[in-house]
């Protein structure tokens, strides 16, 4: 599924992102910037050591990432030119801003991605694994962080022309294909 926003092609595949090709990759993150599990663990054993070498000099330099932080990378052996390194929120019930903290994953890795002046980045399902994010809230919030950023920066000269959603799962996919279609 696609759609075009002011020249901004977005688009949600099932697939692995570690196979991606483009220039940003998004890591969903811990705050130590530790290769862990699931997107984050797949990322750092397909990019290999350069990856983690890097994330050890930026916990030395300021000591990780908070939830809604984003920090950069090289992509060590995949085929983008930059990891970005974003935290999700651990969900807690919802009363502690956690739809905010994931909107801000978003925005600042875009943010990041632009003063990049990248042309594609590819974002996962942040916070739906192990942080136990709802999917649903996950998708729409993604999608219209995403669409808002696009709208908001419409008069500049955007660098971005392709932002994915790479899915692994078809849960995620059919929700994001859903989301999606409310801009169409």
């Amino acid at each position: 599924m696609q759609i075009i926003i002011n020249n901004v092609t977005i688009t949600t595949t099932q697939s692995d992102i570690t196979k991606w090709q483009g220039d940003i990759i998004v890591n969903a993150s811990n705050s130590g910037l530790f290769g862990g599990g699931g997107v984050d663990g797949a990322i750092h054993r397909a990019g290999g050591p350069r990856i983690a070498e890097e994330c050890a000099l930026i916990r030395q330099k300021q000591g990780g990432c908070l939830p809604g932080e984003a920090a950069l990378t090289t992509a060590g052996m995949l085929s983008a030119r930059f990891i970005i390194h974003t935290v999700g929120p651990i969900w807690k019930g919802g009363g502690g801003g956690e739809v905010n903290i994931l909107a801000k994953c978003y925005r600042n890795s875009l943010e990041l991605a632009c003063s990049r002046e990248a042309h594609s980045i590819a974002f996962p399902n942040i916070s739906t694994g192990i942080y136990r994010f709802p999917k649903v809230l996950a998708s729409k919030t993604a999608i219209e962080t995403v669409i808002q950023y696009v709208q908001e920066h419409q008069s500049e000269a955007l660098s971005l022309r392709n932002i994915d959603f790479i899915c692994y799962d078809r849960e995620n996919a059919e929700l994001y294909v859903e989301e999606l279609k409310n801009y169409n």
